[in-house]
């Protein structure tokens, strides 16, 4: 039995370090996408605390109204808490799809089975994190789009832009 010649280590290490970096792009970019649901989860929160002290100090009326963008900001934060729950698993997957290459090249051993489950599992857990998070990006337009039919002003802009009389917002 012939000992591996230097040139044939070498390029087996090679195609092993080749073969390891796909899983590692994908990871920067669930990273990425991780850095941006973070991101929206704060400014979500960060509005809740504004909505929450205005709350306090508002009549019934007010506060009425300011309960429902409480509730909207809730389900917004329940899709941003889905998207990052997959985003990191996928993230998971992928690391554990890296580790699975190098364990399997190490010991010589069909790790085909793992390597394909794994990877896939990040693939469809990023998959799953892309959708939840456009599930959320539509309802925050469709929330800025009530928000902008309520004011008046806004209205009666675009029913001028329409070609329609403006209503008056206030009377003089």
């Amino acid at each position: 039995m012939a000992l591996p010649s230097p040139t044939d280590t070498l390029d087996t290490t090679a195609h092993l370090i080749q073969t390891a970096l796909t899983p590692v792009f994908l990871l920067s970019g669930i990273g990425t996408l991780l850095n941006v649901f973070s991101t929206r989860l704060g400014r979500v929160a960060d509005r809740v605390d504004r909505l929450s002290q205005q709350v306090e100090a508002s009549d019934p009326t007010t506060r009425s109204a300011l309960l429902v963008q409480l509730a909207y900001l809730r389900r917004r934060s329940h899709l941003l808490d889905a998207a990052v729950v997959l985003g990191a698993l996928g993230g998971g997957s992928t690391c554990a799809a890296a580790l699975a290459l190098f364990v399997g090249a190490l010991r010589n051993s069909g790790v085909d089975v793992a390597l394909d489950l794994l990877f896939g599992s990040a693939l469809f857990c990023t998959l799953a994190a892309l959708a939840v998070f456009m599930a959320e990006m539509l309802l925050a337009s469709q929330g800025l789009r009530v928000q902008v039919d309520s004011k008046p002003e806004r209205v009666s802009g675009r029913q001028a832009a329409a070609g329609r009389p403006d209503t008056p917002t206030s009377t003089s």
